[in-house]
């Protein structure tokens, strides 16, 4: 039997691409649930941004231990079980992912975790898994991802946990999130000495401002590994909608401390932005959707996730697959010349330090 959803799928304009080194079809623009403890989103909120962005042709939708102190997975849990009995959609039809690293405390006091809480040990990682699966309300989730590297444990006691979960019935893939190439790397042919199954995605930050990993860093673990991308923040915090050349609007986002601290540049970044208004006033759409469809057009990303904050944003943003055919070779040459990329040396977010502070 076919959910009333899908079948209306195929006139959504949605096309998808594989997942990686895998059979696993996900839709090109995907939802994020990325929320803190101020969003105070209810179920029945999720399940109607989730409704749109389904009836639009997304089927892969987004989590992470530790989202809004575990509230992200629960009103995910919660709409996808609301959306089943409504006849919205199947489970068949969904990809779920979530990910494993930071703990189960909201990123506010994420440095209040406990020494074994945090990280992808073993135990974290079979620990984590079992809590966000209760969360969610599922047996299982489609993959799981270890949401940052953590150099206080070897790769191969990861890569075993992760394979010791798909194994379980937990997930059925696995991937990274932020990891460096040599660690992708170090995990893949650990994987394969060991006779044990690879990570198949990374998920990566990807935007015109920030294209050091995705373009330069992973170059050649596309071919070499087959490596699938879901990337995260295509409008850079928001300097890439253009609504902030005016300065911060009220209720905004970026008045969050923890959203100014992961952007100190911001301004900055914003005044790289509005470089790109005549670019995307000459094609005909918003600055979000010239970002959003610029992520798109990348055959090596997978899928590129989007966020929002009402329905009617949500709408804006996934009217950006519209307009992925306009990016052509000469308005990427047109934006390269506006915003040169530059490669540049290795960083890291800092989250090594949360181990770090228990030794």
């Amino acid at each position: 039997m076919v959910s009333a959803a899908t079948a209306n799928l195929k006139s959504s304009g949605m096309t998808y691409r594989f997942l990686g080194n895998s059979g696993l079809l996900v839709s090109k623009l995907s939802l994020g649930s990325w929320m803190d403890v101020k969003d105070n989103y209810t179920a029945d909120a999720w399940y109607n941004m989730m409704k749109l962005a389904f009836e639009h042709g997304v089927n892969l939708f987004d989590t992470a231990e530790g989202y809004g102190g575990g509230l992200a997975e629960r009103n995910l849990g919660a709409a996808v079980k609301k959306g089943i009995a409504e006849g919205t959609w199947h489970r068949e039809d969904l990809v779920i992912t979530t990910k494993i690293f930071f703990g189960p405390k909201p990123y506010e006091t994420v440095h209040e975790s406990g020494p074994n809480e945090q990280g992808l040990s073993r135990k974290h990682i079979v620990e984590g898994t079992k809590a966000s699966l209760k969360l969610l309300d599922q047996e299982y989730v489609d993959v799981i991802f270890c949401h940052r590297p953590d150099p206080y444990t070897p790769i191969e006691e990861t890569v075993r946990a992760m394979n010791f979960v798909i194994d379980q019935g937990w997930a059925f893939y696995w991937g990274t999130s932020q990891w460096s190439a040599a660690q992708i790397i170090e995990a893949c042919e650990t994987a394969d000495r060991l006779g044990l199954i690879r990570p198949i995605v990374e998920q990566s930050i990807y935007s015109i401002l920030d294209r050091n990993k995705v373009d330069f860093e992973y170059v050649d673990l596309y071919k070499k590994y087959k490596l699938g991308l879901t990337t995260w923040s295509p409008l850079a915090y928001g300097a890439l909608t253009g609504k902030y050349s005016s300065g911060t609007p009220a209720g905004s986002r970026m008045e969050d401390p923890l959203f100014k601290a992961s952007t100190p540049d911001f301004a900055e970044r914003v005044a790289k932005a509005d470089k790109l208004k005549p670019v995307a006033e000459k094609l005909g759409i918003s600055m979000a959707e010239l970002a959003l469809a610029w992520c798109v057009s990348n055959e090596n990303v997978s899928t590129v996730m989007i966020g929002a904050k009402t329905p009617t944003q949500l709408e804006q943003n996934l009217k950006a697959i519209e307009a992925v055919s306009k990016i052509t070779p000469d308005v990427k040459a047109e934006i390269d010349a506006l915003i040169p990329f530059v490669p540049e040396l290795l960083k890291t977010d800092g989250s090594e330090a949360l181990r770090a502070q228990h030794l």
